[in-house]
């Protein structure tokens, strides 16, 4: 009697935590396949940018032969972040990632500051659909970091809570680190011409 009691009461154990664990770690899949999502859709949008530099490129120099060096400067930083492949968005990719999407970024306002200097490139109709593009890219990008990150709460919240966090520490799940300003971002940047 005492044998058979024990294993009904195992049994009765099993079926709770089984009851508890099964669902955790389909909502932990999910949560983590969309993380994954998110994060692909940031690196399509930084792709996006990355398509369009060569047309911007392109415009800049056919309108002026003026300032070769900065549109070697953002070719070459576009090619370089071509080459930087993120599967997993962890701190050292993150960083990896940032540092050459903000060359890019950092080359591009150069390139607008010589599209400055010449009014009548401005005024074309292929640079004017070109920068609206860009300007879109830009906004993409804005809002698919903000979706990553809010993809990486909702994830890591649930990694942490209770019971799942029990769940997520025995089936791998661990936080994930989301994007975060750069260092100074806070502080005003100089803009300059040269």
């Amino acid at each position: 009697m005492k044998k058979k009691s024990l294993l009904i009461t195992v049994a009765a154990i099993a079926a709770v935590i089984l009851f508890l664990a099964i669902p955790s770690q389909r909502s932990l899949v999910n949560l983590d396949e969309d993380v994954k999502a998110k994060w692909g859709e940031v690196q399509n949008n930084y792709q996006r940018r990355s398509d369009l530099i060569p047309s911007l490129v392109n415009t800049v120099k056919g309108a002026t032969e003026y300032e070769k060096r900065t549109l070697v400067e953002l070719t070459e930083a576009r090619s370089k972040a071509g080459t930087i492949q993120v599967s997993e968005p962890t701190s050292e990719n993150y960083e990896q990632l940032t540092n050459v999407q903000n060359n890019v970024t950092n080359n591009m306002n150069k390139v607008i500051g010589v599209i400055e200097n010449y009014p009548d490139l401005r005024a074309t109709n292929q640079f004017v659909t070109l920068q609206a593009q860009l300007e879109g890219t830009e906004r993409r990008i804005k809002i698919a970091r903000k979706d990553f990150n809010e993809s990486v709460l909702a994830y890591n919240q649930k990694v942490r809570k209770f019971p799942a966090n029990i769940f997520a520490g025995l089936f791998g799940f661990k936080t994930k680190e989301g994007f975060r300003a750069d260092a100074g971002a806070q502080n005003v940047p100089e803009v300059t011409f040269k």
